[in-house]
């Protein structure tokens, strides 16, 4: 191999333009906010995209719960009844920032919004290359932080989805 040609590389795999965005939140309706490592200033939920095309949307969610918090949910102290799937999907078009990330021609993401009931005080453990800090704030004050529009929505409907759950 001559210095000029390169060496071949894995590839990396393009993400799938499938979504999960879990609001994560207390009974007092504490929404847990994360600010990306990648884009200080941008304040989120967890999100994260399916790792294969028949990944069924609640094992993302779970997954991506794990992965950007360390809240493990279907512990018995947790369970699985704990995640709601809110029947909700965005259909968005991808920052331009990070349209790299996906297939050539890929604009537009589907995020599917679900609501995961964690106790007050549940510790939080984040993945350092995703996020730089959190902060539990009240519902209204976590849906002005958010950056992206489909977020502040999903945070804004935190208390209808409460509500049903509980019979209201």
């Amino acid at each position: 191999m001559t210095a000029t040609q390169a060496e071949p590389t894995l590839a990396r795999p393009y993400k799938i333009p499938e979504s999960v965005l879990v609001v994560i939140h207390t009974p007092q309706l504490e929404v847990l906010m994360m600010e990306r490592a990648d884009r200080p200033g941008f304040w989120q939920c967890v999100t994260g995209s399916k790792d294969a095309l028949d990944e069924p949307l609640m094992a993302t969610a779970v997954r991506e719960v794990a992965e950007e918090t360390g809240i493990v949910v279907g512990l018995p102290d947790l369970p699985l009844s704990s995640l709601r799937d809110w029947q909700l999907a965005n259909v968005y078009e991808i920052y331009p920032v990070w349209r790299h990330r996906y297939a050539p021609g890929v604009t537009h993401n589907t995020e599917h919004v679900f609501g995961l009931t964690v106790p007050a005080g549940t510790p939080v453990r984040l993945a350092p290359r995703e996020h730089l800090q959190y902060r539990w704030l009240p519902w209204r004050e976590a849906a002005d932080l958010c950056f992206s529009p489909s977020n502040a929505e999903a945070v804004l409907q935190l208390p209808r989805f409460t509500a049903e759950g509980q019979g209201g």
